[in-house]
């Protein structure tokens, strides 16, 4: 078997991580019992490029457990935990291909790598492994029966590639599916980056001046539980519909140049290109922190910053201070990629458990659907949606109404009123 990690020894501790993990995911693993049982994708094909997590190692079991061949490579070079990939090697029998820290070439030896097994289905986290597909790999083009994508960034780039006609095959964007975003993206991420950036720099978030860029659910999230941490909280945006949101969810609203300047944390969750430019870094205060938790590191300026910075250097792990020409310290966390994974351990489990049922239940129903799929990006069906959130409830041990006869009869009349 084919492969590429860190170091196969890691693979004990990674399994432990993994079993951890594993405990607070109860609906993947109804999952995986009944594909244990039916091995709905048996004979299938399935190349991955995903955050390799504890998480993800659930996932990838449950894909393998159901029948398929399971190929798994990064999505991020800073967020491989190594001793999961370690584990799903030795443990599972599962092909990896990935390495915290890879430079960008091997990032992309390693998405081909994955695609040499000439998958029938993708499952990508930010459409790199789509791209590559479209652009570097069209011969395999044409075997790809179907994909899912897990997150904004890739959402917004496919619908793109839809848009433009180059599309080539359906894609489901799981997403979208309120089971993920409602959850995944306000408390997985609002908790998760938090965590990196205590975990990175050891600062006190308390009275301070924290300023969180973009108000989707992402910033939803990492401005509530910023405030719970008792930061002041600055959101900036360019939707007003956003913005006026945040305004009455009790945060302050101003444009990011009139932030940079009184910011001590920034952040940025857009899924958008830098969102924090060179004439914000500019002015900002001595010592200010700057992260990302978008998908890519392309929300901050990077290139700017490098235009006048004076010189940089590795204060702590994960954490480079830059040193402007006017003196002044900006320090960036984890190379501006995602801090939720690249200085902690991403999203908690008991989150990723509905994210990723959607990323197995949404295979099965591209493999079972007997619908001729455009290439396009759909939906996660509504009924999917629903069965994990009466799964997640049942495993949290609530218990929730249900409409009678008479009240299923009004909703669906005109004729009944006062």
């Amino acid at each position: 078997m084919d492969f590429d990690i860190k170091d196969i020894k890691l693979a004990d501790k990674g399994s432990l991580r993994i079993e951890w993990a594993n405990q607070s995911m109860p609906v993947l693993n109804r999952i995986g019992k009944r594909f244990a049982e039916e091995k709905p994708l048996k004979g299938l094909c399935l190349a991955a490029c995903l955050h390799v997590t504890t998480e993800t190692a659930s996932l990838m079991r449950t894909l393998k457990t159901g029948g398929a061949s399971v190929f798994l490579c990064a999505s991020n070079p800073l967020s491989t935990q190594d001793d999961v990939a370690a584990s799903l090697v030795k443990h599972d029998k599962i092909p990896v291909f990935a390495i915290k820290g890879e430079d960008n070439k091997t990032y992309y030896k390693h998405l081909n790598s994955v695609l040499d097994a000439k998958p029938q289905y993708t499952m990508d986290d930010g459409a790199d492994l789509v791209s590559t597909l479209h652009s570097d790999r069209i011969e395999l083009i044409d075997g790809v029966r179907g994909g899912t994508e897990e997150t904004t960034t890739g959402i917004i780039r496919l619908k793109s590639m839809a848009a433009d006609k180059v599309l080539r095959y359906p894609i489901i964007a799981v997403n979208d599916a309120k089971t993920k975003h409602f959850f995944d993206n306000r408390y997985g991420t609002g908790q998760s980056t938090i965590d990196g950036i205590i975990r990175a720099t050891n600062r006190l978030i308390a009275g301070s001046a924290f300023v969180v860029c973009g108000y989707g659910w992402c910033g939803k999230g990492l401005s509530m539980r910023a405030r719970g941490m008792g930061a002041n909280v600055i959101v900036t945006e360019v939707d007003a519909v956003a913005a006026l949101e945040a305004v009455m969810d009790g945060f302050t609203v101003m444009p990011i140049n009139k932030a940079a300047k009184v910011g001590d944390f920034f952040c940025t969750v857009t899924g958008n290109i830098n969102v924090i430019r060179k004439e914000h870094f500019k002015v900002m205060k001595d010592g200010a922190i700057v992260s990302n938790s978008g998908h890519f590191n392309v929300e901050l300026d990077l290139e700017g910053l490098e235009t006048i910075t004076k010189s940089k250097r590795t204060i702590r792990p994960f954490a480079e201070e830059y040193i402007l020409e006017n003196d002044r310290r900006i320090n960036i966390l984890g190379e501006g990629r995602l801090i939720n994974l690249a200085a902690a351990e991403g999203h908690p489990s008991s989150v990723m458990d509905m994210s990723f049922a959607n990323q197995a239940l949404s295979i099965e129903y591209m493999v079972k659907s007997k619908e001729s799929f455009k290439n396009d990006v759909y939906p996660v069906p509504e009924a999917i949606d629903m069965q994990i959130a009466i799964e997640k409830l049942a495993a949290m041990d609530v218990a929730i109404d249900k409409l009678t006869a008479q009240q299923k009869k009004y909703l669906s009349s005109w004729t009944m009123g006062t």
